[in-house]
């Protein structure tokens, strides 16, 4: 007998069944009950998709409660331990790892799409010298829309296929050449012969060397970052990508709407809020003080808590480890020393206990991607570049969804019902 929920209806005395599957009611099922006659039907209010589904994914599963992360299955820690962000990609967008053959192909294709058309790095030059990277970024994946007219085709799977891989590939170099272009720097083309991130702190960082050779250490770390920030289940930024390509915008456009949703500060900015907290607070004796201040409500713990995570976050875990092994080669960000003991003060205090604030990924992302010699403007940009494989896997799951409609919330009207039009002399 299928589980059901019996709702009674006190100003009718009506009764109601709503059935119940994999733990939610559909929201239309309220629609069988009027509150008068000719009344639409019964809709749920959910600001901020607090306690609300809109899709199904087999994609990702998140269970905030015991901090657990997973992508098809296969939790965080190992495919942070064993695998690389161009194998966990394919996973996201294929849903199982691939074998050598399919490994050795999805990478060559992806390399040999690296390079973009000369007009994008004209098109740069039109930017103030002080134009935010994330802000590029946004207007260089719209204008690259308008290059592969075909990318609308999304019904095509040969079509999407096609254009996942150009936007994989291209997403390092127009940062890159974003990050250049805020520096003064000469754009640097793609080495195909490195790796994914070896490639791109190539196109960052070369000056003048006849080839440049990423630190190992620095180039694994940044592979671990993206497979960390690869996908992270219905996010604002892919609830962004979803409701876009609902509207079977082509990726390009889908992926500037998601990118234009983590230029947010409340979103893709969070790292930042992190490296200014730990510098207001500028020593380890300064962190009682800092504490009691929270717990007045007179400042905000950054890098602590999460909607979707009641526990440890554990990415966070991955990144604190990494942490030690980066600062072996950059040397060690004094501000480390500031989080370390401001993670474990809060940890060991009842106050963050009892209302279950942990430290989540941006608490030690920013201050890896800082050493590194990433400036703060680039952080979301970092975010964006592996969640593209994400957004991209959520958009082509959304689209062969048979559930799905162009996205069109409701909403409660609490203006005026009715007014006659005044003309202007009688105002």
């Amino acid at each position: 007998m299928a589980d059901t929920l019996t709702i009674t209806d006190n100003r009718t005395g009506k009764t109601y069944e709503v059935a119940i599957q994999d733990g939610t009611i559909r929201a239309d099922a309220l629609r069988q009950i009027k509150t008068g006659d000719g009344d639409f039907g019964l809709m749920t209010y959910d600001p901020a998709f607090m306690n609300t589904a809109s899709c199904r994914s087999a994609i990702t599963l998140i269970d905030g409660d015991v901090g657990i992360l997973r992508y098809r299955g296969y939790p965080i820690e190992q495919l942070a331990e064993s695998s690389t962000y161009l194998e966990v990609a394919y996973l996201l967008l294929n849903g199982e790892l691939p074998n050598q053959a399919q490994l050795e192909k999805w990478t060559n294709d992806i390399t040999h799409h690296t390079y973009v058309h000369e007009f994008l790095r004209e098109g740069m030059k039109g930017f103030r010298y002080d134009a935010h990277a994330m802000g590029k970024l946004v207007s260089m994946l719209g204008t690259l829309s308008t290059f592969y007219p075909e990318s609308k085709n999304v019904r095509d799977p040969k079509v999407r296929h096609d254009h996942i891989i150009k936007l994989i590939a291209k997403m390092p170099t127009i940062a890159a050449w974003a990050h250049r272009h805020s520096v003064g720097r000469p754009y640097v083309y793609p080495d195909n012969e490195l790796s994914y991130t070896g490639n791109f702190l190539n196109m960052l960082f070369r000056m003048s060397e006849p080839r440049f050779r990423p630190h190992p250490v620095l180039e694994r770390a940044l592979d671990v970052l993206f497979i960390l920030h690869a996908d992270h289940e219905q996010n604002c930024s892919t609830n962004a990508a979803r409701a876009v390509g609902s509207a079977e915008t082509d990726p390009y456009c889908t992926l500037a709407a998601a990118s234009a949703a983590l230029y947010g500060p409340l979103h893709g900015g969070a790292n930042e809020a992190v490296l200014r907290m730990l510098r207001a607070i500028g020593d380890i004796k300064n962190i009682p003080d800092f504490i009691t201040g929270v717990k007045a409500g007179n400042g905000r713990l950054m890098g602590f808590g999460h909607r979707v995570y009641k526990n440890y976050d554990p990415r966070a875990k991955v990144i604190k480890k990494m942490a030690h092994d980066v600062f072996a080669v950059t040397g060690r960000n004094p501000l480390l020393d500031i989080a370390i003991e401001l993670e474990n003060i809060a940890l060991s205090d009842e106050y963050f206990i009892k209302r279950k604030l942990y430290p989540n990924v941006d608490f030690y992302s920013g201050l890896i991607y800082q050493a590194m010699g990433f400036p703060v403007e680039m952080f979301p940009v970092l975010f964006a570049i592996p969640r593209a494989s994400g957004w991209l896997s959520q958009w082509q799951e959304m689209l062969g969804d048979p559930e799905q409609k162009i996205a069109r919330p409701r909403q409660i009207y609490t203006g005026i019902e009715l007014r006659d039009y005044v003309p202007i002399a009688q105002r």
